[in-house]
């Protein structure tokens, strides 16, 4: 069994785009430039910006995090939103999910201008991805095929299952791995909340990606020798330790690790390829804007 490291295969990429970074500032150029809007007091999207600001330093971008109070409008929003749209200065920005009851996420996700969509959430952008054509690709589903790539992982004519549909994850990575390339040529099957016998699909799967949400759903007797199981989830259960809990994602590990090829952690499979995916957006970004 082989351990799909994120945080080692995400150290290498963040090596790499700090170099291009350096010849950019070297020949003259300005720093990429990526912002971030974060509404309330949501300790997650606080914990993750907080990263992203983090790997912004790291790679010699420049970063903006804007924080609004959770009484923010949906105007006040898509004011600030426009503002940026309009920055020469900014490449790309996030608005980070989820957003107060009081705010409409589509509208603000349709308000902001796909060259700078570095999320790859704008409908825009998501039919390209559909169609196959270059565009943004969000970042989760954009590191998972990194991260298959990186350790050369056959994909082509194997049975890849995707467990959940969401906008986010399920639904572009089964887009990505059903299309032709390496990675990809996948044949996919998506299961969601709404599928009966889950296990029937998975112990036929080659390939599983579980981004269900749910803790440890994914057991030991639901996955066949040899397969390749990448977990997106990650959740917080109580545990006796000093934090009182722990971090456990859609797996459970410790019952299906020994049956499989390779498997990613949690913590440090996909989450830190997401983030390297984001800041690979922007660079992009950057460079389209030249």
């Amino acid at each position: 069994m082989i351990l799909l490291d994120g945080k080692a295969t995400a150290e290498a990429i963040k090596k790499e785009i700090a170099s291009q970074v350096e010849k950019i500032v070297a020949s003259g150029g300005r720093r990429p430039h990526l912002a971030a809007i974060i509404v309330g007091e949501d300790g997650a999207s606080k914990t993750y910006v907080a990263s992203k600001e983090y790997a912004c330093e790291q790679v010699g971008f420049d970063s903006t995090v804007y924080r609004l109070p959770t009484e923010t409008s949906e105007e006040e929003l898509l004011n600030l939103i426009s503002r940026l749209n309009i920055d020469q200065s900014v490449d790309g920005f996030i608005v980070q999910m989820p957003l107060p009851d009081s705010i409409n996420e589509q509208n603000v996700i349709a308000a902001v201008d796909p060259r700078k969509d570095v999320d790859g959430f704008h409908p825009i952008n998501v039919g390209k991805l559909s169609l196959g054509l270059p565009t943004f690709v969000s970042a989760t589903p954009y590191g998972i095929m990194a991260l298959l790539e990186n350790y050369n992982i056959e994909t082509r004519g194997k049975h890849c299952v995707v467990l959940g549909r969401s906008n986010i994850v399920g639904r572009p990575i089964a887009n990505l791995l059903s299309q032709k390339g390496d990675p990809g040529d996948c044949t996919v099957t998506i299961c969601h909340s709404r599928t009966k016998d889950i296990a029937e699909y998975t112990r036929s799967a080659d390939i599983i990606i579980a981004a269900l949400g749910v803790p440890q759903f994914l057991k030991g007797n639901m996955v066949k020798e040899g397969a390749v199981v990448v977990d997106v989830g990650i959740t917080r259960i109580p545990a006796d330790n000093e934090k009182g809990y722990r971090i456990v994602g859609d797996v459970a590990f410790d019952e299906v690790a020994p049956k499989c090829s390779h498997i990613t952690p949690v913590p440090g499979g996909v989450g830190p390829m997401t983030i390297i995916s984001l800041l690979r957006n922007t660079l992009q970004a950057y460079l389209m804007s030249r």
